[in-house]
């Protein structure tokens, strides 16, 4: 008896030492642009897990897009398939706060016992998460438009590489001498599909606006929208910008064929790999059609909780700080292009401090950061649908089948429709 007794008391240490000293917490995370993020989000939720034992991160199926997220977001909530945490695009919060689905931040905010300054969080890089004064999320990527250019094909156009361009009037005119060099060779990339955002480069460029101020009137075809369309049209007619796919002008740019490509900050370190060694790649700011009062959106994601369990809801609150904190950005930063939206990582050489000197390419999209505005999130419930408005009569300018006022007014006119309507 004595035997067995031992046995029971043996087998009741072995099983005690053999559980975690605390219950794991499983919490299942959803992001979009796989070809962005995918090695950033596995490295910070490597190093999540060596710090927090007892949390453990499981990924849902990512989407391609910022636009796919939030649907798809949006059609599981209220089922078991919506994820704990997602990271949904800066200009979809708003449409995703009007249906209540993040989780407000404040009172996390409230009860956390070091400042959100204290951990590198400045009132200017929450407030690009909040949707009406509420924290519905901490951003996590952000990035500005920048200017991709060819230096060897600027050379050869009779270009200085060590002067790119600064405003629209000499990319025009560099873009048509590189077209010029023939040898299957286009001049410009300026990647307007997909969605809002470059072209609310050139409008906020513009100084203009997407909507008036108390929201209830389209304002993107006013002087400062037509500029913006405007300049699209002379790409094509002036610079003989072709009418790309986005892979494909992504395709021709890293092959060398092309001489200027416009997009985001994000797609830097993609770039510089897919390049290679195959050109003498730079980087610059993208011109502004108002150089006083042109700005530039804020282009990225935030991420954000969804959870209402208790226990799961202070895991995802740790991780989320965690990705967007200093150590999330030290990742970030290096391993896409985006711009640092945590200050302790900018500013300590523990993170970032030293990174922009030995990598001088992600200086345009730093230096930029004064310029930055929120991404316009359009009211209502249609916001992917106005998106798309914009982009489909962006293309009719492209593939010139329309004048930029016809495509500016027709754009106008369907926004203006797709808009919540005012009493």
């Amino acid at each position: 008896m004595k035997h067995f007794t031992k046995i029971l008391t043996a087998a009741a240490v072995s099983m005690m030492v053999a559980l975690p000293a605390h219950a794991e917490t499983t919490i299942t995370v959803h992001y979009p642009m796989p070809g962005f993020f995918k090695d950033v989000m596995d490295t910070i939720s490597k190093k999540f897990m060596e710090e927090n034992p007892d949390i453990k991160i499981q990924f849902a199926n990512p989407s391609a897009t910022y636009e796919e997220g939030i649907q798809t977001i949006m059609r599981q909530v209220g089922t078991a398939e919506m994820p704990d945490v997602t990271f949904i695009g800066l200009n979809r919060l708003r449409m995703a706060d009007e249906r209540n689905i993040p989780v407000d931040m404040g009172p996390m905010i409230a009860k956390d016992k070091q400042s959100m300054a204290d951990q590198g969080f400045s009132d200017t890089i929450l407030k690009l998460a909040q949707v009406n004064g509420k924290q519905v999320g901490l951003a996590f990527a952000t990035s500005n438009p920048i200017m991709y250019y060819n230096a060897d094909l600027v050379k050869a156009a009779g270009g200085d590489p060590d002067q790119p361009p600064k405003t629209w009037d000499e990319v025009i005119t560099l873009g048509k001498k590189i077209k010029a060099l023939g040898n299957g060779v286009d001049s410009i990339d300026f990647r307007w599909q997909g969605d809002d955002w470059m072209f609310s480069a050139l409008l906020f460029g513009a100084g203009g606006t997407m909507l008036s101020a108390d929201e209830t009137q389209v304002a993107f075809n006013g002087p400062e929208g037509q500029k913006a369309m405007g300049m699209i049209d002379r790409l094509v007619k002036e610079a003989g910008m072709p009418v790309f796919t986005k892979a494909a002008g992504e395709q021709a740019f890293v092959a060398g064929k092309v001489g200027f490509a416009f997009q985001t900050t994000g797609a830097l370190r993609n770039t510089i790999k897919n390049v290679g060694d195959k050109f003498d790649l730079r980087t610059a700011p993208i011109p502004l059609i108002d150089p006083v009062k042109g700005k530039l959106p804020t282009g990225g994601n935030a991420v954000v909780i969804l959870t209402h369990d208790e226990t799961k809801q202070a895991a995802a609150w740790k991780f989320a700080k965690f990705a967007a904190g200093p150590y999330g950005a030290s990742v970030v930063v290096p391993g896409t292009g985006y711009v640092p939206n945590n200050e302790l990582a900018a500013k300590s050489p523990e993170y970032l401090g030293d990174f922009y000197k030995k990598n001088p390419l992600f200086l345009a999209g730093l230096n930029q950061m004064p310029r930055m505005i929120p991404w316009y999130a359009f009211p209502g419930a249609n916001g992917v649908r106005v998106t798309q408005t914009i982009v489909d009569n962006i293309s009719r300018v492209v593939d010139q089948s329309a004048s930029p006022q016809e495509a500016l007014d027709d754009a106008a006119k369907e926004v203006k429709r797709l808009l919540p309507r005012t009493n």
